[in-house]
């Protein structure tokens, strides 16, 4: 006996001996819970840190632009972690000054427009796959309007639709989007109502959206219009339910914390992964997509994982400016950091 009392104490030594997990942070604007960016950005990284060995801390429902998020950082911080995400777009701006302080702390943001020393952007190339879905919108059109429900006309949303509407307009020239702002990630009633316009006022039989919840799909749904989803499978509608434009952000997540492990996540300033890592997709498709559509999407799919770059070529705005000439492509420092524009074929409705 005595000598297993001994065995065990020296087994439970040894244990405390065992370096701790390394803690990282992850704020973020809604509820984890919530179907669409919040809850598949939380799956996620969850499921990375797991597969990596990472303590997650996790403070959700932070509101931007409220001071939150700088508290937030603190209390992570004094909690132990040594990276922190902040995966909402206007965090890293109200955060910036904090951040610059705690040079030891590694930070990573999904809003390319703000940088530090200490803070890297990450994000995934969701607009390869919103050209896909444009290509499917294009071809599924019968009125040649095409709705887009969109929360604010940032970098990120500006890119989504751009990408959109080339993928419209390689399948169907004669189609335009219609674009409807919110003003807001989360504001299922302005959703609702600009899904309403879309439909009544501008003709739309196809629409889509960048919102944090399903208002749109649950508005096209009860008005027999289709729709194409983001950053959720939706479930329980019909087959005007297209498909969903979707992101294996357990990939990109464990990518970058094995870059954090190393110490190698801020030492470039963007870590955009795109199609050919397999990190953005398309859903599997409605009974309502035709094996023409199916065919034609998956040539599409093939060119850019083959490196076909959407953003070249000659390209114009929709005020006529022309943005990308002929034999040229646009960067992506450009495409992540300033896209304050449309592409032509884009309408805004007032």
């Amino acid at each position: 006996m005595l000598l297993i009392a001994i065995i065990v104490t020296i087994l439970q030594f040894e244990a405390t001996l065992e370096p701790p997990r390394p803690k990282i942070g992850f704020i973020i604007l809604g509820d984890i819970t919530q179907p669409g960016w919040n809850a598949s950005q939380y799956q996620g990284i969850s499921e990375a840190c797991r597969d990596v060995g990472i303590e997650l801390l996790v403070r959700d429902k932070v509101q931007e632009n409220s001071g939150q998020c700088p508290a937030a950082i603190q209390e992570l911080v004094a909690q132990g972690c040594g990276m922190i995400f902040l995966c909402s777009y206007a965090y890293s701006a109200e955060a910036r000054g904090i951040v610059e302080k705690m040079p030891h702390i590694a930070f990573a943001t999904n809003s390319a427009e703000v940088h530090t020393r200490n803070m890297t952007a990450y994000f995934v190339r969701m607009y390869q796959g919103r050209y896909l879905a444009g290509a499917l919108a294009g071809m599924r059109t019968k009125s040649n309007v095409i709705g887009y429900v969109a929360a604010i006309p940032n970098t990120e949303v500006n890119r989504g639709i751009n990408a959109f509407t080339l993928g419209v307009q390689a399948t169907n020239p004669a189609a335009k989007v219609v674009v409807a702002w919110t003003g807001a990630w989360e504001a299922p009633e302005k959703e609702t109502a600009n899904a309403k316009r879309l439909i009544n006022e501008a003709g739309a039989d196809v629409l889509t959206y960048h919102q944090d919840d399903q208002a749109v799909p649950d508005t096209a749904e009860a008005a027999g219009v289709y729709f194409i989803g983001y950053n959720t499978t939706l479930r329980g509608y019909s087959e005007r339910n297209l498909a969903s434009v979707l992101c294996r952000w357990d990939v990109y997540y464990r990518d970058i914390l094995q870059r954090f492990l190393k110490g190698e996540l801020n030492s470039v300033k963007n870590h955009w992964l795109g199609i050919d890592r397999g990190v953005v997709f398309l859903t599997d498709f409605s009974p309502a997509v035709t094996p023409h559509m199916r065919s034609r999407i998956a040539e599409l799919r093939e060119q850019l994982v083959h490196n076909k770059l959407i953003f070249s070529g000659q390209i114009h705005d929709n005020k006529g400016t022309l943005r990308c000439a002929a034999g040229e492509a646009i960067s992506d420092d450009t495409l992540l950091e300033k896209i304050d524009w449309q592409v032509e074929g884009v309408k805004i409705l007032e």
